[in-house]
């Protein structure tokens, strides 16, 4: 099983690069986040993929969130729905079998931090209940938190600077406290160069000098069969870059 993550910072802008990475890598589920677009936006080629149901929660210009699933792993179209806790199209989820996977992307705080504290407080109930019910969880996405100082280049460190907050973390930890695993950490301990995000100047991307905020946790039992979680540093002109996450 292959699952992907992506924010593409505005599908409009890059649905030939999306395009072509999901039908070069093919991922079983696509999470793709800051769509920036409502469904009858949203290019006919993308909405009409062929071999995936296709699922685009989002409104004009600003965050929004999309799911698609392969055929092959759903034959019949699933369920997708919004947790009550979702608000500016931020969640998705969709159910397969006993597993629920989630595209996320967590408010930034730069404008409104209560609000990003309330949704991961939200988002952290959300996992504590459904692991008390036994379901296994994914949640992928942008976080737009980075767990730890190593998620983190040394040139991009600051005590203050919203997203690497001690609160923020403390939420984060919390929430991996509910049966979750940082699969991408898990499976590249030590690796002082693993980052998603580049900010768009001063060739950041290209020097790797940027932040992990995206990412994959999943439930133990599934993450214990988790054999790959690679970031695509070289796909794509989004700030982000994508991650695809591989179990056996």
């Amino acid at each position: 099983m292959k699952l992907g993550t992506w924010n593409v910072n505005g599908i409009r802008a890059r649905q030939s690069q999306v395009h072509e990475w999901i039908e070069r890598d093919r991922p079983d589920v696509v999470c793709l986040q800051e769509i920036k677009a409502t469904s009858d936006q949203v290019p006919t080629a993308l909405c009409e993929m062929q071999g995936y149901w296709c699922h685009w929660h989002g409104g004009k210009g600003y965050s929004g969130v999309a799911l698609h699933v392969s055929k092959t792993f759903a034959p019949e179209r699933p369920v997708f729905s919004n947790p009550t806790f979702d608000y500016e199209s931020r969640i998705v989820t969709v159910d397969l079998g006993d597993l629920t996977i989630a595209s996320v992307y967590v408010p930034n705080g730069n404008k409104d931090f209560p609000a990003k504290m309330a949704f991961l407080e939200a988002m952290d109930a959300y996992a504590q209940a459904m692991h008390a019910a036994g379901r296994r969880l994914v949640l992928l996405g942008d976080m737009n938190v980075a767990r730890t100082e190593r998620d983190v280049h040394p040139k991009e460190r600051k005590p203050r600077a919203i997203g690497q907050l001690p609160e923020e973390r403390a939420m984060i930890e919390r929430l991996l406290s509910r049966g979750l695993v940082d699969v991408g950490r898990a499976l590249d301990p030590d690796n002082d160069g693993l980052f998603t995000w580049w900010a768009p100047w001063r060739n950041l991307r290209q020097r790797n000098i940027g932040w992990r905020l995206d990412h994959v946790f999943a439930s133990e039992a599934l993450a214990a069969r988790a054999t790959a979680c690679p970031v695509l540093k070289d796909v794509g002109t989004s700030d982000h870059a994508p991650v695809i996450a591989t179990f056996e």
